[in-house]
């Protein structure tokens, strides 16, 4: 055992921590995609100001920490502080620990629009303060912020009612889990849905919770999820946006703000924000399926995608674009050209590129074709290939507009590497060519403009997977430059299909982090009971985390839960909703995925293990150095005072937070450990220091040793004994403890939200309600008290007595 049991944790830790560069590698690609996020702020000349709207007692009474302000800067700021509007109102719901402050930018910008059209109209925003409460985090407060904005929509809409034309509605912007807050107020049963015209919400996660951590935070999403199902007729005038981040946004994932069954809204949208790199300077933009009639815009650089034509076009100063039920199409710079697409049956597209003018002159590229002859088809690669294999095409370009679809890319868990090298045959110079990557089932678009010749790079992955009913087809879209060669070479990314994973699943890694600990907890009573002696939490945790033991079990439940009489079960025991289940139904989960978090999840366990282990020999050395050691003793595992320090700290659950009872016992159970690992310390250095100073001193008595050797090898061999038995108990209970308490920090860990809640908000309320862990903050205090008291003396006995009725462990 000695060199295999040293040789055996390096190989462990040279494992997990490949394990760990790995999942630290898939974060930055999910998270930067190898470039760092920028954000510009707005600019401002003129002080921003939040005038603070009194609201009536009875609402300020019932809701003491929330407010409304209405933003204004300069002279806007001053003219409003009689509250005198004019303007039309809006009201901006921060989310996750947002301010109210961050309707700035909304406002200052819709102001300055204003100023530029003589204020014939402006918006007057308005904001809600929420004390920057973790709503995404604890759901506990969820309701109750929807009752203040209802409460809210009432006092502005008061403000306006002397007005020749008062409106009765207001538009509301939600960012993040203020989203969710808008849509929840259709949910409460004295809400006037006329109350509210417009919603845009941004980054909102409109389908599931990012981090499911308590039950209100889900019960919450399902009653507003299926009133929208539900409702879907009732909500047809009310026109609401979501607007997802893109790939960009590390923190709620685009999938999660589509709006749910979207078709039977007909009045809601989903988007993507479009993703942009540009090599060279030039201002790009997409205007997606322009579908009424007469479609008006004015942009330097315009590219419209519709049904029957694609148009690029290039620094127009003013166009117009008219598609009639004839099918008839007008573009307009100066000079009308009429074309009559009845009259060409067999051409499917027109391409016109407009490029800089020179001088009062215009040369215009034009192409028409049939789709059908510019489009390829390129099969993606395996998953397993790991980028050894690639896919390529070779285009020769003799025209615009090239298709390439992408076969059999419908999977979340799919990620590619798309290159596309350009070269062309003359030395002229040539426009840059446009990529977009088009997912048609998730409205995203990702944009590239590159010189010619270049070698581009784009990331193709997915939001959501491809609907069962959705037989459309992932695009590369390539806007080339004629005479020019365009290689296309696809190839699967490894740490963008584990950034994938992360993406979608990172909610799900404490459970397998904890799921390896109590395995590992497992294995050290069963060496405890065998060979009475508890092995070390990293050894025990290579020995018997084994994904057999709970791939199995999972698979099972998420085979069940697609039953309705187990679901019943499931909800009547008070079970939390299984994560694999939903995500199985959101088709985010696949077979291996399970493993591959179990693995991650080892990892992190072990490295979680190892840095909790160094830090208590970093405090127990710092703890010798300035305090000096307790002797070791044996206590009672249960004592009156023991008693009532449970009872107190039961109380303290229910009166107050039960994630301030578990914490409190936490920092107990952590001060005794450190305690006990002080004293461990301590007795070996003397016990060390002890046989040292006796062979110092046989050599100088060695003659008076000899005739005393009798007496003295009798008593200082049960003394040496019983120092040796009392230590090694001791140490294996720290190796227990260790474990426990390395189990008990991720406790703590997922309840923090409801106490930080708890804290900011205890100037207001002493009790926390809702609070999601009361009931189970009692029973972790007498478990945790038990536990912290034991030794593995007494666990060893009472394991021996339940192995000898026939219980297995």
């Amino acid at each position: 055992m000695g060199q295999a049991g040293r040789r055996l944790p390096a190989l462990a830790a040279l494992f997990y921590g490949a394990l760990a560069v790995l999942v630290l590698l898939g974060v930055r690609d999910v998270l930067f995609l190898y470039e760092e996020n920028r954000c510009s702020m707005t600019y401002m000349y003129e002080y921003p100001e939040y005038l603070k709207i009194k609201l009536p007692k009875k609402t300020a009474r019932r809701y003491p920490a929330y407010e409304l302000y209405l933003y204004g800067e300069g002279n806007y700021a001053e003219e409003n502080k009689n509250l005198l509007l004019t303007g039309i109102p809006v009201l901006f719901l921060p989310g996750n620990a947002g301010s109210y402050k961050q309707v700035r930018s909304l406002g200052s910008i819709a102001l300055r629009k204003a100023e530029d059209v003589d204020f014939k109209y402006h918006f007057n925003f308005f904001s809600v303060n929420f004390n920057e409460e973790l709503v995404a985090l604890y759901g506990g407060s969820l309701q109750r912020q929807t009752k203040f904005v209802h409460e809210c929509i009432k006092v502005i809409l008061k403000l306006y009612r002397d007005r020749e034309f008062a409106p009765t509605s207001v538009a509301i912007v939600g960012h993040s889990m203020g989203g969710l807050v808008a849509r929840a107020l259709l949910t409460l049963k004295n809400f006037k849905p006329e109350l509210i015209n417009l919603l845009i919400t941004q980054a909102t996660p409109h389908v599931a919770p990012v981090m499911p951590l308590d039950k209100y935070l889900t019960d919450f999403y399902t009653a507003v999820n299926n009133h929208w199902i539900l409702k879907a007729q009732d909500l047809r005038n009310l026109t609401t946006l979501s607007v997802a981040g893109g790939f960009r946004d590390y923190q709620v994932r685009s999938g999660l703000a589509f709006l749910p069954r979207l078709s039977q809204h007909d009045s809601a949208l989903s988007v993507v924000i479009i993703e942009f790199r540009i090599d060279e300077p030039c201002l790009l933009m997409i205007i997606p399926a322009c579908h009424p009639h007469n479609c008006v815009a004015s942009y330097d650089h315009v590219m419209i995608a519709n049904h029957t034509n694609w148009i690029l076009m290039e620094n127009i100063s003013h166009f117009l674009l008219q598609a009639t039920e004839n099918h008839t199409v007008m573009f307009t710079v100066k000079t009308v050209v009429i074309l009559k697409l009845q009259d060409y049956p067999s051409l499917s597209h027109i391409v016109i590129q407009v490029p800089p003018t020179v001088g009062n002159k215009y040369t215009l590229d034009c192409e028409f074709f049939k789709e059908d002859s510019r489009t390829v088809q390129l099969p993606v690669t395996h998953l397993f290939s790991f980028g050894l294999s690639s896919s390529k095409i070779l285009l020769n370009s003799t025209g615009l507009l090239y298709n390439v679809q992408l076969q059999h890319f419908n999977q979340i868990y799919q990620a590619f590497k798309i290159y596309i090298d350009s070269h062309c045959q003359s030395l002229k110079e040539r426009k840059p060519s446009v990529y977009r990557l088009h997912i048609p089932w998730s409205h995203e678009d990702s944009i590239m403009v590159a010189k010619v010749p270049s070698f581009t790079e784009i990331s193709a992955k997915l939001h959501i997977a491809q609907p069962q009913n959705d037989s459309r087809v992932p695009e590369l879209n390539i806007y080339s430059s004629s005479d020019c060669q365009y290689e296309v070479i696809l190839k699967t990314s490894l740490l963008q299909i584990l950034g994938q994973i992360i993406r979608f699943h990172a909610g799900a890694f404490p459970v397998y982090v904890v799921s390896n600990i109590l395995l590992t907890y497992g294995g050290q009573l069963s060496t405890l009971i065998s060979t009475g002696q508890c092995s070390d939490f990293s050894l025990e945790l290579v020995r018997t985390a084994k994904p057999y033991k709970v791939e199995p079990l999972i698979s099972i439940v998420v085979f069940l839960q697609g039953f309705h009489w187990f679901r019943v079960i499931w909800e009547s025991l008070s079970l939390p909703e299984v994560d694999a289940a939903v995500l199985s139904s959101q088709d985010a989960w696949f077979p291996l995925v399970s493993l591959i978090l179990f693995l991650f999840g080892t990892g992190i366990a072990y490295w979680s293990g190892v840095f909790f282990s160094t830090s208590l020999r970093l405090i127990s050395s710092l703890w010798l150095a300035l305090i000096r050691p307790t002797v070791l003793q044996k206590d009672k595992l249960i004592t009156p005072r023991r008693f009532c320090g449970v009872l107190s700290l039961a109380l303290v659950s229910w009166t107050t937070c039960g994630a301030f009872a578990v914490l409190i016992i936490y920092l107990q159970y952590l001060f005794k450990v450190i305690k006990l690992h002080v004293s461990v310390r301590a007795e070996q250095n003397m016990l060390n220091g002890g046989l040292d100073h006796s062979k110092e001193t046989s050599q100088n008595s060695i003659i008076h040793t000899i005739k005393n050797q009798s007496s003295m090898d009798s008593t200082s061999k049960a003394t040496q004994s019983l120092s040796n038995n009392t230590i090694a108990e001791a140490v294996n209970s720290l190796k227990m403890h260790v474990t426990i308490l390395n189990l008990f920090t991720w406790i703590v860990l997922l309840n923090l939200p409801s106490l930080i809640y708890w804290l900011k908000n205890l100037r207001y309320n002493v009790r926390l309600d809702p609070d999601p862990c009361r009931s189970t903050a009692i029973v972790l205090v007498g478990i945790l008290e038990i536990l912290m008291n034991s030794s593995t003396s007494e666990v060893k006995s009472r394991l021996k007595d339940a192995a000898d009725q026939g219980i297995n462990f």
